[in-house]
């Protein structure tokens, strides 16, 4: 209260004037000019998320560019060299940030809300936002194998026995391999990397800490080495690195003296560090006999990362290969296809072991919008039991006024938490929960009164208010992407209110949803020609660009338009034409770089157009996947290395398996449309096609197609709720078929002939 007399306007701008610098004041009201309104200016979530972010770029230009000669990861060896095509210059630059190769992937447990990670060279960071551990060889020649600094390497996920990511370097005699798996042990979850080397001439085998992880620089200020029967390296006085066996020797350095490195040929001298600037390094030797190859395992225990007791098991109590049993399976004779399926599925297990989150480094942090979609695609993969327990946990973040806040001035959560809680009853037939219920309708309410009142004349009436874009569509403004999801979510409690409350109540929802509708098209068909273009920009008072994409929700997943809508394909054709980069799309808002999931949001579109176009998008996209069958939040469009968000999105691998199954199993209306994405070269060998199960809302479906000589099989296993649905059977280069509804028969055979 106290602060409100202080005339703190007058003292910033004073001192401002005395100092001679810009008016900051002043300097955010002209900012805010370039938005609507809004009774929330800028997101403070994001402004944290930013400040940490470029913290971290500001100790990063203060500890790197003078230190060169140190080993630093990969994407600094990249983008610190001028003559790497990822080099950025640093000029004025506030802060120096990865923004060239955010790329990494972790490993877990479907269980574990803990995901250590390794990036493009091997580097891991076992715990949250922590140092790193490195591993090197030096051989008696004094010739180094330093992953981070070359580029013959070979990684790869292997996902046959849980996830473990492999990371090969080979290069004049010298191998190093790089394992690292989660593994649940005496009761606790440890991060192990497994290392084996050889090297013709002899030499070491070295594990080395490092100060830092793929976002910059991790203070450590003492490192302790303990020679025990078991050594470890003590850090910061409580994270231990467990080592398998006894070293050779173990060297230590502080920012003074510079990189451990450089001290490799010299003998120990001391067993602890201590750094006052948080940059001490050590590395452990491990000798190499001639030509023999030797192996190293080093662990560190992640209890550290884990929630707090009383909101996770005391023990996993799934198995990857229990989970995944259960999974709707993809056969299709591309294995780069099934790959980044399997991965995806992976993934979204992984990401989804309590909240789902939407990556497991910067994006380990809970929002709607990421959860509900991420969601949905786990449903399509058959994951029913494990969604229900994640919308479960909804009501509980519901705020009183009913609003699903992920953070404040988005407004398109209510909409998407009441979407997929519609989703889910359809999907399963099942009754919602009291808990579901009651969120459902303060949420509904929450929408129609968060809308602005009508006036002649104003575009945006009806609309829900102008507020910062979750998606990055731009400043603030009335976004169609909010009122899309606001609207279908009004659909789905009308639907749950009429089924599972009363019927004036549904009929009052669906008073809401048909006023909705129409402010939203009609503020559409309000827009100027010049400005529209036929199509829909972001918002009323926008032209069209890139923020356009968020306007083709409407389409794919929500349906509220019908397949091939002029207006929205106009949206298409605008964003194809003016925002791809080497056949994807690419974000100029914020992100600056191609978008996978976005993609393949055009692609769903042109597929329920029945536009065979889709088929590129999807392949460009699985070209710009990781070896590790990872996309990041936005690509670098020369380097094709992450340059915004987590190196591996959950929202990217959702989009991948609802690709996938839409390829397969497409619901529309009240109709089954199968096989209509199926790529028709995958009918030209023998090899039979599946997906499934995956659960519809008039049952569980499983899709068989198998080739014959100028036709094709398809074999539709369905338990059905009721009885079989209308059935279209649309695959690309063959004659369209229809199956009637009919009776609950499970196994229907359709032959399709060529055209």
């Amino acid at each position: 209260m106290f602060t409100r007399w202080l005339p703190w306007k007058f003292i910033v701008k004073r001192a401002a004037k005395r100092f001679g610098i810009i008016d900051p004041i002043q300097l955010a009201a002209r900012a805010r000019r370039f938005s609507q309104p809004s009774e929330v200016q800028e997101p403070i979530e994001l402004l944290r998320a930013g400040i940490i972010f470029h913290a971290r770029g500001l100790i990063n230009t203060k500890a790197i560019q003078y230190n060169l000669d140190w080993i630093w990861p990969f994407w600094v060896q990249k983008q610190f060299n001028p003559r790497d095509y990822s080099f950025i210059p640093r000029g004025f630059a506030f802060s120096h940030v990865n923004i060239t190769h955010r790329n990494w992937t972790a490993v877990g447990h479907p269980d574990l809300p803990v995901y250590p990670i390794m990036d493009p060279r091997g580097l891991v960071t076992p715990l949250y936002d922590g140092w790193s551990l490195d591993f090197w060889i030096i051989d008696a020649r004094g010739e180094k194998m330093i992953p981070s600094m070359g580029d013959d390497t070979d990684q790869h996920l292997d996902t046959r026995d849980g996830l473990k990511l492999v990371n090969r370097c080979h290069a004049d005699g010298i191998d190093l391999n790089t394992e690292l798996q989660m593994e649940w042990e005496n009761n606790s979850a440890l991060a192990v990397i497994s290392s084996r080397g050889r090297a013709k001439q002899g030499g070491w085998l070295v594990v080395a800490l490092r100060p830092y992880n793929p976002e910059g620089i991790q203070f450590i200020e003492s490192i302790e080495f303990q020679d025990h029967a078991r050594p470890f390296w003590l850090i910061n006085r409580h994270a231990r690195i467990y080592m398998d066996r006894q070293p050779e020797k173990v060297l230590f350095s502080d920012y003074s003296e510079g990189d451990v490195i450089d001290k490799w040929r010299g003998p120990q001298s001391v067993n602890s560090v201590k750094c006052r600037v948080g940059m001490a390094t050590s590395a452990a030797f491990f000798p190499l006999p001639t030509d023999q190859e030797q192996s190293l395992r080093v662990s560190v225990d992640l209890e550290k990362d884990m929630p707090a007791r009383s909101t996770r098991r005391k023990t996993p109590v799934h198995t990857w290969e229990g989970l995944l049993a259960e999974t709707a399976l993809l056969e299709v004779p591309d294995e780069k296809f099934r790959f980044l399926y399997d991965t995806a599925v992976r993934t979204l297990l992984m990401l989804s072991a309590l909240d789902p989150v939407p990556g497991p480094y910067t994006y380990r942090r809970f929002w709607f919008r990421d959860a509900c979609l991420m969601l949905n695609a786990m449903m399509a993969a058959n994951m029913v039991g494990r969604s229900s327990m994640c919308i479960n946990r909804f009501p509980a973040r519901q705020k009183t006024s009913g609003y699903f806040q992920s953070q404040e001035g988005e407004w398109d959560s209510n909409g998407q938490v009441l979407w997929i809680m519609g989703r889910y009853l359809r999907l399963t037939g099942h009754r919602p929960p009291r808990s579901w219920l009651d969120a459902g309708l303060k949420a509904a309410a929450w929408i129609e009164k968060k809308r602005t009142r009508k006036r002649p004349g104003m575009r945006h009436g009806g609309l829900l208010p102008a507020g910062f874009s979750a998606e990055h569509l731009g400043p603030n403004d009335y976004y169609y992407w909010d009122d899309f999801w606001g609207l279908a979510g009004l659909g789905e409690a009308a639907a749950m209110a009429r089924k599972y409350h009363s019927a004036a109540m549904g009929e009052k929802l669906d008073a809401f949803y048909q006023d909705f509708l129409k402010c939203i098209f009609s503020s559409i068909s309000a827009i100027p020609e010049w400005k529209s273009r036929r199509a829909v920009p972001a918002s009323p008072y926008r032209r069209m660009d890139a923020g356009a994409i968020g306007s083709l929700v409407a389409d794919y997943p929500l349906q509220l338009t019908p397949a091939g809508d002029p207006k929205i394909m106009n949206t298409v054709e605008f964003l194809m034409n003016h925002c791809f980069y080497e056949g994807a799309f690419f974000q100029d808002m914020i992100h600056s770089g191609i978008n996978a999931y976005l993609t393949l949001d055009i692609a769903q579109t042109l597929l329920r157009a029945g536009d065979l176009r889709y088929q590129a998008l999807i392949r460009n996209v699985a070209d710009l996947a990781s070896p590790t069958g990872q996309w990041p939040e936005a690509i670098h469009p020369h380097t094709k290395g992450g340059c915004m968000g987590d190196g591996q999105h959950g929202w990217a691998a959702a989009e991948w398996v609802l690709m996938m199954r839409n390829l397969f199993v497409r619901e529309e209306k009240a109709d089954l449309v199968i096989g209509s994405g199926v790529f028709p070269q995958w009918l030209s060998g023998s090899k039979t096609l599946r997906f499934g199960p995956t659960p519809t809302p008039h049952g569980p479906v499983t899709v068989r197609i198998a080739p014959q000589d100028r036709a094709a099989q398809v074999e539709i296993e369905g338990y059905w709720n009721d009885r079989s649905p209308e059935i279209r059977i649309e695959i690309p280069g063959f004659e369209a078929a229809a199956v009637a509804a009919g009776e609950n028969i499970t196994h229907l055979r359709k032959e399709v002939s060529k055209k």
